[in-house]
């Protein structure tokens, strides 16, 4: 008999499975960027869907085969290539389906667009980008125009987008001590 998987059990096989590899570019792991970024969240007294987001942002670069795209193989792969994966779209459809709530689901998907929307909003931001992360903003559109970030700024989830996307930005520390995934099962299964 088939064994059914529960949500967090599948997030935890993605995150020990392809998590286990090279972060695009960055000098950590996949898992280890976003057990990171959801320890910053946590540490910084953030909502539970918060830290889930927070979490979970990439998760969209662990997925896999993608039925969405014809079968191919989706991965930071392509994204480090010079195309865009839709990756925080592709994690919050996914998240969605497993009955994920807005407040998680939605940053995630907005995580890029926060990035665009920081740079184009404050100009000093742009120079604390990792150099990987400089290099996807031009694949993934570049800084926003104006009209792009006024656009943004009426997203419900806009501000716990740039939450998520200053904590994504901190956490490429190799040497930062990082829960493992344990310490978010019970945060995320309350979510669900």
């Amino acid at each position: 008999m088939p064994t059914i998987m529960s949500p967090v059990d599948a997030i935890a096989e993605l995150f020990a499975s392809a998590g286990a590899a090279d972060y695009l570019g960055e000098p950590v792991t996949v898992a280890t960027h976003l057990l990171q970024s959801g320890a910053l969240a946590e540490e910084a007294g953030a909502p539970p869907s918060l830290v889930a987001a927070a979490l979970l942002h990439d998760v969209g670069h662990l997925r896999g085969a993608d039925a969405r795209a014809d079968g191919i193989e989706l991965s930071g792969r392509e994204l480090m290539a010079g195309t865009d994966n839709n990756h925080g779209e592709r994690g919050a459809q996914w998240l969605a389906s497993l009955r994920f709530p807005a407040s998680v689901t939605e940053p995630v998907r907005l995580h890029v667009a926060a990035k665009r929307y920081l740079c184009a909003a404050e100009p000093a931001y742009f120079g604390q980008l990792s150099e990987a992360s400089v290099y996807t903003l031009a694949v993934q559109g570049g800084p926003m125009s104006d009209a792009e970030a006024r656009e943004f700024e009426r997203e419900p989830h806009a501000a716990a987008a740039i939450a998520v996307r200053r904590w994504d930005d901190q956490a490429k520390d190799p040497s930062a001590a990082t829960p493992g995934f344990p310490h978010f099962r019970a945060l995320l299964g309350g979510l669900l």
